[in-house]
């Protein structure tokens, strides 16, 4: 299991926990990030990465991909 802030780009990986207080959680499920949903990065700029999660691409902080573990 690692962060989503280290999968390499254009591979598609399976989440596995969410972490971080019940807000963080909370919105990165409103996101669809979801426990045994799939998960690609797209691109990775200046800190900030690009993933497609449930046919859409969300822009999200290198924090909240820690949190994201896959």
């Amino acid at each position: 299991m690692m962060p989503l802030n280290l999968a390499d780009i254009g591979e598609e990986n399976t989440i596995k926990k969410i972490g971080g207080n019940p807000e963080i959680k909370t919105h990165l499920e409103n996101l669809g990030f979801q426990v045994g949903g799939t998960v690609s990065v797209v691109n990775m700029v200046n800190g900030n990465i690009i993933v497609k999660v449930k046919e859409s691409r969300i822009a999200i902080g290198e924090d909240m991909a820690r949190k994201i573990m896959i």
